[in-house]
């Protein structure tokens, strides 16, 4: 910390506060950056896109799984999960006939990381387009993310199980 210049005791109080206070927000700014979920990572679109022949939402949920998987291949969580994983989002969906995302909704939020929520918004709408429900005229699914620390995923659909 500086050195206190020679203030009265009031206006030393408001310069502690003030030291205080931008010394909290640039410690934040730097974990904010840190933070894995501050940008998500850039797609990796396979060259081909195979449409799903689903027939119910369920389905279509896996081969969305799938698709996701390929399109993160970093972000995805290797083997078991961790018992007390990070944060769990559950999101629903709407693609169109083309496999375009046309909504994501958020049905339940992390309870305290925030930062979570829209960092799995943005990993969805950046892997679109989703693999085109052949079969269906639109698809809407419903899908759980568990996210970990270190900023990689898997889907309940796909998930290898939990220690």
């Amino acid at each position: 910390m500086p050195p206190v210049p020679p203030m009265p005791p009031i206006a030393r109080r408001a310069w502690l506060r003030l030291v205080l206070l931008t010394g909290t927000l640039a410690g934040a700014q730097a974990r904010a950056q840190k933070s894995p979920f501050a940008q998500p990572p850039p797609p990796r679109h396979p060259a081909t896109l195979a449409g799903s022949d689903a027939l119910h939402a369920d389905d279509y949920r896996r081969h969305a799984a799938r698709h996701l998987y390929d399109v993160y291949p970093d972000q995805v969580l290797k083997g078991m999960v961790r018992a007390n994983v990070y944060a769990i989002v559950v999101t629903e969906t709407d693609v169109d006939a083309r496999g375009r995302v046309l909504a994501v909704r958020v049905l339940r939020k992390p309870a305290s990381a925030h930062e979570v929520t829209p960092w799995v918004v943005a990993l969805i709408r950046g892997a679109s387009p989703l693999p085109p429900p052949l079969r269906l005229k639109r698809a809407r699914y419903v899908d759980t993310w568990l996210v970990d620390r270190s900023g990689q995923f898997q889907l309940r659909t796909l998930t290898e199980g939990q220690r």
